[in-house]
């Protein structure tokens, strides 16, 4: 506790965490022994000053070592985002994972349970019918048997339900937003990251390059999606082969057309769920064109394909020879089985 009282202290003077303090102060919130004002203090005062890569990865750190493991025999590619706001980003990841898994790269996806209130991923999975709230041992073999798993931090984090108040009261992002997508259970070298801000794109690829990521893109859409966007450019910071490379991509560059910010527009879960079942039953449209474009970043990331018109081809094979939709259906049953 005194070593906590500390760590606020320096914090409140403007000064910046070491790695190691970072990862103390969150291993102290997440065991219990800080009290919510020490976690308010803590939370505000990094946030107003601005987190740096350094703390984030301490952060980050601390979590992964208290998540429990999903093991997964097969090296899947993940897709996250930081926000607890934006209301459909998920839902297009989220078809986007179908297809990547049915061109063959098994995916897992990371998010907040609670995060996109009556529209989430979960919310999403529900209505089709996936069973969501899996264990880890569970999640593990949804991936050898579907070729795809998703995972909730609630779930994950059993300490994060004790401060999820907290964090509502703040009322603003904080380093627990940044470092929650950067702790996939399945423990990844290669993943899509969505940011809420377009000042966290290249910080966060180096956050994931000190922790051990091989290949990565963190996004963030002009149109403020934590994704990359139909209506015009996407910053991308991109982590290969230990170098971190900024550029932006559009989706004119993939072979799509730019649409309004208003095209994607979904209201509720089951809104969604019919979106996305349109889409693995190939109906053309905005949502599947916006589907396309973010499988086609996972394909490049994970190896599949070299650039973003290849992986839009290949996550259109999946798409009109069925196997994106297969996987919806066998990650159906082996959920619920």
């Amino acid at each position: 506790m005194e070593v906590l009282r500390s760590i606020i202290g320096k914090v409140a003077t403007g000064a910046t965490l070491t790695r190691e303090e970072s990862a103390s102060a969150l291993d102290s919130i997440m065991s219990g022994d800080a009290t919510p004002s020490q976690i308010g203090a803590l939370l505000m005062g990094m946030r107003v000053r601005g987190e740096t890569v350094e703390e984030v990865t301490g952060a980050a750190w601390a979590m992964r070592n208290r998540v429990p493991r999903v093991e997964a025999a097969c090296d899947p590619v993940g897709l996250a985002g930081t926000s607890e706001t934006l209301m459909h980003s998920a839902n297009v990841s989220t078809c986007a994972s179908f297809i990547v898994a049915g061109a063959g790269i098994p995916v897992t996806k990371h998010a907040n349970r609670a995060a996109f209130s009556g529209s989430s991923a979960a919310d999403l999975l529900a209505r089709l019918g996936v069973k969501v709230d899996l264990k880890p041992q569970a999640i593990a073999r949804c991936l050898k048997e579907a070729g795809i798993g998703f995972m909730f931090a609630s779930v994950h984090y059993p300490a994060m339900q004790r401060i999820g108040q907290i964090r509502s009261a703040v009322g603003t992002h904080t380093i627990f937003n940044l470092a929650e997508a950067l702790c996939n259970p399945a423990g990844l070298k290669r993943q899509i990251v969505g940011v809420f801000s377009p000042e966290w794109v290249q910080p966060l690829a180096y956050v994931l390059k000190n922790l051990g990521a091989e290949s990565v893109w963190v996004v963030h859409g002009s149109d403020g999606l934590e994704e990359i966007t139909l209506t015009g450019p996407t910053s991308v910071a991109a982590l290969e082969a230990g170098i971190v490379r900024t550029f932006e991509v559009t989706p004119e560059e993939a072979g799509l057309a730019r649409c309004r910010n208003d095209a994607l527009e979904s209201r509720d879960a089951e809104a969604s769920a019919v979106a996305l079942q349109n889409v693995l039953d190939g109906i053309p449209g905005r949502f599947r064109d916006a589907a396309l474009l973010n499988a086609a970043a996972a394909l490049v990331v994970a190896g599949r394909a070299s650039t973003l018109q290849e992986g839009v081809a290949l996550g259109q094979e999946s798409l009109d020879r069925g196997a994106a939709a297969s996987r919806l259906k066998r990650l159906i049953a082996v959920s619920n089985a």
